[in-house]
C-alpha cells in the first residue's frame, strides 16, 4: 500500500479587490504521496518549512492581474511566500538533506521546491533561522538597498519614515541614524512611538492618527524640511512630506499600504513640488539589486552581532494563524517583522 502524509496548508480560495480576510483562506489537510521522498527525475527537493513570512506585496498578488512584477497566487493552490524550510529529501545535487535554505516556499507544512531563483542556503547558524526572513531577509534588504542606493544619503540629512515599526521601516530608520542622520517616524500607535523613540533610536515619532494636519506635524517635527522621505505607505502622508521636502530631496516610494484596500486609488496632489523643489522620487523593487545581497549580509550581520541594529520579529505559533497573521498587517496590529512559526527543525 503506497505511503502518504498529511500536508496541512493555507489554501487561497479565490481573487479579491477590498482588503484581505481570514476567509479569504482555509486550512486544508492534503496528501503527499509516496512517502517524504523528492521524485526520481524531477530535480526537485522536498523541505519541511519552519518559518513562513507574512509580508504587505503579497496583497497584490490576490488579484488577477498579470501585469505586476510577480504572478497572483492561484486559486485553489497553497498561499506562496519567503520561507525558511530543511531540506527532507533531494533530486537536486546542489541541495542535500540537512540543508537549511531561505526562499519562496509554500504556506504548508512540507513543500516540493523546483524553483531555485531567489533561493539560498543558510550557512550561519549564529543568527535565530527566523531573521532570514527579516533582518537577513527581503525586508531587511529592502531596507539597505532603498536606503543606500535610492536615498543616497548624507551625514547630516534629516529623515522620515513612515509605517516605521514595520518590517521595513524600523530597519530603515536605525540604518538612517548608523549613518549620521536625524530620523522622525510615524506610526500607528503610542506604544510603537514607544518603541521607535526608546528601543530603536529615533529622535522623533508621532502617532500618524492623532495628526490632523500631516503637513502641520512634520513642520513641527522638521522646521528646515525633509531631505529623505522612506515611504511605505503613500496617500496622505506622502502627499504632506511633498509640501515639506527641501530642495533636492529625495523620496524612495517602497509601498503604498494605505491604498491596498481602495478600489479606487488616491490621488496625489502635490507633485508639483517635484519641479520647484527639483525633488527625485523613485519606487524600486529589492530584486533588482541582488548584486548587492552578500554586501549587505556581511555588513547588516555585523551590525547586528555588534548591537548597533535592534531587529523586532511579531511571532505567531502554526498555520492555524497564519491567515490572522496576514490580515493582520493591514491594520498595523503586528511590531516589527511578522513571522509564522510553522516547525522546529
Amino acid at each position: 500500500m503506497e505511503q502518504q502524509v498529511e500536508n496541512r496548508q493555507v489554501i487561497f480560495k479565490g481573487f479579491i479587490e477590498r482588503a484581505p480576510r481570514e476567509t479569504d483562506m482555509e486550512l486544508k489537510v492534503g496528501r503527499i504521496s509516496g512517502g517524504l521522498k523528492a521524485p526520481a527525475g524531477s530535480g526537485a527537493f522536498l523541505v519541511k518549512n519552519l518559518y513562513l513570512s507574512c509580508d504587505p506585496y503579497m496583497r497584490g498578488r490576490m488579484r488577477d492581474s498579470r501585469t505586476s512584477y510577480i504572478p497572483p497566487f492561484v486559486p485553489g493552490q497553497p498561499i506562496e511566500g519567503f520561507g525558511v524550510s530543511k531540506v527532507i529529501d533531494s533530486d537536486d545535487p546542489d541541495f542535500k538533506p540537512g540543508d537549511i535554505v531561505a526562499g519562496f516556499t509554500g504556506w504548508e507544512e512540507y513543500s516540493l521546491i523546483r524553483k531555485t531563483n531567489q533561493l539560498r542556503k543558510i550557512e550561519q547558524h549564529d543568527v535565530p533561522l527566523s531573521y532570514h526572513l527579516g533582518l537577513l531577509g527581503m525586508p531587511g534588504f529592502t531596507a539597505y538597498v532603498g536606503f543606500h542606493e535610492i536615498c543616497s544619503p548624507k551625514k547630516g540629512d534629516t529623515v522620515l519614515v513612515s509605517a516605521a515599526s514595520g518590517a521595513v521601516g524600523h530597519l530603515v530608520g536605525q540604518l538612517a541614524k548608523l549613518h549620521g542622520c536625524y530620523v522622525v517616524g510615524s506610526a500607528g500607535s503610542s506604544q510603537k512611538v514607544d518603541l521607535l523613540k526608546n528601543k530603536l533610536g529615533f529622535d522623533e515619532a508621532f502617532v500618524y492618527k492623532e495628526e490632523p494636519d500631516l503637513d502641520a506635524a512634520l513642520k513641527r517635527y522638521f522646521p528646515q524640511g525633509i531631505d529623505i522621505y522612506f515611504d511605505n505607505v503613500g496617500g496622505d502622508m506622502l502627499d504632506a512630506a511633498l509640501l515639506n521636502m527641501r530642495v533636492s530631496g529625495r523620496i524612495a516610494v517602497c509601498g503604498m499600504v494605505s491604498q491596498h484596500s481602495q478600489t479606487d486609488p488616491q490621488g496625489i496632489h502635490n507633485l508639483f513640488n517635484m519641479i520647484t523643489k527639483r525633488i527625485r522620487m523613485q519606487g524600486f523593487l529589492q530584486s533588482d539589486y541582488l548584486h548587492l545581497f552578500p554586501l549587505f549580509f556581511n555588513q547588516v550581520t555585523e551590525y547586528y552581532k555588534q548591537g548597533k541594529i535592534t531587529y523586532m520579529e511579531d511571532t505567531v505559533r502554526g498555520l492555524e494563524h497564519a491567515s490572522a497573521a496576514f490580515v493582520g498587517l493591514f491594520s498595523g496590529r503586528n511590531v516589527g517583522k511578522q513571522v509564522i512559526h510553522v516547525a522546529s527543525p
